[in-house]
């Protein structure tokens, strides 16, 4: 699953710093709403929900939050860089500051997994990470989350 079939380019967004994971997955359901069309709270409710059962910071400064929702058709997602890292309780202890959510129907099943394999596959290379630090700009982090895998190895 390609990473420009889920993620808008108006969804993704730079920010300062955040205070806390709330605050965060708060501004991910702002994103939601505003760009798919969700419930803000029931997206924040559903990221809280599934946060519960485990953290979803995967190392290395990545957090992969994910929920599964009423009223979708299809995978979506949004990515946030934050300037500042936040506490995230990540696998590895370290704070994050590269953040794609990913939102999916309630019976999305194997494309909701898809999904979230493609963008841990995009997050887990250093090179692409490093790249998106870098850069300010959420058109730019857009384009590079996007690249085909080809050009991404280069």
């Amino acid at each position: 699953m390609e990473i420009s079939s889920i993620l808008k380019p108006e969804a993704v967004k730079l920010f300062g710093s955040q205070s806390s994971k709330k605050r965060l997955f708060q501004d991910l359901g702002e994103i939601a709403a505003s760009h798919y069309g969700l419930n803000s709270a029931s997206v924040v409710d559903a990221l809280l929900e599934r946060e519960s059962l485990g953290p979803t910071g995967v190392g290395q400064g990545v957090a992969l939050p994910h929920a599964r929702l009423d009223g979708l058709d299809n995978v979506v997602g949004a990515f946030l860089r934050l300037e500042r890292p936040l506490e995230f309780d990540a696998v590895d202890r370290k704070p994050v500051d590269l953040i794609f959510a990913l939102f999916a129907p309630r019976e999305s099943g194997v494309d909701h997994l898809k999904a979230l394999a493609s963008v841990s596959r995009v997050l887990r290379d250093p090179t692409i990470c490093t790249k998106l630090r870098a850069n300010d700009d959420a058109g730019t982090m857009f384009a590079i989350l996007t690249e085909p895998p080809s050009s991404k190895a280069a």
